[in-house]
């Protein structure tokens, strides 16, 4: 398979354009993965607003009835349960891996056994989370659907 990225005049709208033979599994993930890419979630930092693109981020986490969403340098607040984030997030790469943190499996960098069956992934920008037990087999099922 040939892949050839052409660049275009910032007043033309980008686009993608997919040759195939046949529309088949690859050709429809492919669709999947570049619809994936696009939007936003709000989140506050401080006292403002911000429309944080979901490729920028690395996962969202449950504190203390406190909801954050996670970027490569920003920490948001935002109101909206963990759960809800799962629902909305599920055919966008993001995963549960424990009671509390839903993680984009795009920015993982590596993943290792860890104590007591957990395992920890490492995230693109140096951070480490834990997948908790009770999610290493839906994650390892992910994970080799995916791969």
């Amino acid at each position: 398979m040939n892949i050839n990225v052409k660049k275009i005049g910032g007043s033309e709208e980008e686009y993608i354009e997919i040759g195939c033979h046949v529309r088949d599994g690859r050709v429809d993930d492919i669709v999947r993965f570049v619809e994936s890419l696009d939007g936003n979630i709000g989140g506050m930092k401080g006292d403002k607003r911000y429309a944080v693109p979901v490729t920028e981020i690395f996962y969202i986490e449950s504190v203390d009835n406190r909801t954050f969403i996670y970027s490569s340098k920003d920490c948001y607040e935002t109101s909206r349960k963990l759960y809800e984030f799962e629902e909305v997030l599920k055919t966008r790469n993001f995963l549960r891996i424990s009671k509390s943190v839903l993680l984009n499996i795009m920015k993982v960098e590596s993943i290792k056994p860890a104590l007591n069956g957990r395992f920890s992934c490492r995230l693109l920008n140096g951070e480490e989370v834990i997948i908790s037990r009770k999610y290493v087999g839906t994650f390892k099922e992910y994970i080799s659907g995916k791969v």
